[in-house]
């Protein structure tokens, strides 16, 4: 498991809608305004990066592996692509490419330079995902209008990193991931929108983090390049998080949940309230595996008044220790993070929300009590300190 990447909770009929990689799921990510051509070549990059062994899921199935992949695009490809065209290819961009990408110079060599240069270090399947011609086709299109873009996201986990940029207008988004080589993993482009009327409203009730130590924010933030959450009204302003510890979060066996820092480590209550819901007999899932038929796992809500409900999912099994009715004040201990439900890895999914429904009730950003850390994707931040 090279890198982790937790996705959406969302009730079975909804997967099953947006089961595949491909048209639905990916449909989903651009505006209205875009014309249609635009939105299927654009969607052509985001196949790319659905291709790529990175990707893991945290409610529905966004991700495939590798040889669903492969089976994917090729019928992606198929009705505009022979395979002899793609060898062909190969071969000549091959012998006409002399310069290493990095991030560094990413950006540029997008806009004003080799895009054959790009392409030769998309991993194998990427390259099996889209032909060259398709890339350069998307990468133009997207890019009409866009003058410069200004890096917002510098993120490594599992020997890759992310870097994400902005351009001028805040309009368009670009996601690459990188191995430790500079080999491109994953590429995703996309129009980018804010709901600027809800980012403004935070929770009446200050919560403090629901637990102890230093953790990493995997996904959060008000766009969908920090925070994949941001396009679904019910869960906007949910929070990822996961522990790392020099650069990875796991050490050993990345099928074990033992080898995750994360798991088994004690949850709290983000504020006082009362325990409206539970489920707590949920197994922990083998890494990698995913529950799509309990997308929220284990899970506490509690209502805190003024119609602001938390909800803390993915807990492990039989360790939640409070029971529905229960009072409780912040700090107590309502169980340990686990790795139940569709969930990649072991990690702490947190949201407000205005119900104690996941998926019928809307997101609310937190007010956090220690406003001096900013939970957004890529920041290390210091919780309730360890005893």
């Amino acid at each position: 498991m090279k890198w982790s990447i937790n996705r959406l909770h969302e009730p079975r009929e909804i997967q099953d809608q947006r089961s595949n990689c491909g048209k639905d799921q990916l449909e989903s990510n651009y505006v209205a305004s875009e014309n249609l051509q635009s939105r299927k070549n654009w969607k052509v990059l985001a196949i790319a990066l659905c291709a790529c062994v990175i990707l893991s899921a945290c409610g529905n199935d966004n991700s495939i592996t590798s040889e669903q992949g492969e089976k994917q695009s090729a019928e992606q490809t198929s009705n505009t692509n022979e395979t002899g065209k793609n060898t062909e290819q190969e071969q000549t961009y091959g012998s006409e490419v002399s310069t290493m990408v990095t991030p560094d110079n990413f950006i540029d060599t997008l806009m004003n330079g080799s895009k054959d240069a790009i392409y030769s270090q998309f991993s194998p399947e990427m390259k099996k995902a889209m032909t060259l011609e398709q890339f350069k086709t998307s990468a133009d299109q997207f890019l009409q209008g866009a003058t410069t873009f200004s890096q917002v996201v510098d993120a490594q986990m599992n020997n890759l990193t992310e870097y994400s940029w902005k351009n001028q207008t805040g309009t368009k988004g670009i996601q690459a991931y990188f191995s430790k080589e500079n080999q491109i993993e994953g590429l995703l482009i996309q129009p980018l929108e804010t709901h600027e009327d809800t980012d403004q409203k935070f929770t009446k009730t200050a919560f403090q983090f629901p637990m102890k130590g230093e953790w990493y924010v995997f996904w959060g933030g008000n766009d969908v390049m920090s925070n994949y959450h941001y396009e679904h009204e019910t869960q906007r302003y949910a929070l990822d998080i996961v522990r790392t510890k020099d650069g990875f979060s796991f050490n050993g066996d990345a099928k074990v949940n033992a080898s995750y820092y994360a798991f088994g480590e004690p949850l709290y209550a983000a504020a006082d309230g009362t325990v409206v819901e539970i489920k707590n007999d949920i197994p922990d899932n083998t890494p990698g595996v995913m529950n799509p038929e309990e997308p929220a796992g284990n899970n506490v809500v509690i209502d805190h008044g003024n119609g602001e409900y938390s909800i803390t999912g993915h807990i492990k099994e039989g360790s939640v220790a409070v029971k529905k009715g229960d009072k409780v004040k912040q700090g107590d201990l309502i169980g340990e993070l686990g790795n139940s439900g569709n969930s990649s890895e072991a990690h702490l999914h947190f949201q407000v929300s205005d119900g104690p429904d996941l998926f019928t009730s809307r997101s609310i950003n937190i007010r956090w009590a220690d406003q001096s850390q900013q939970l957004t994707r890529g920041k290390t931040i210091q919780a309730l300190p360890e005893s």
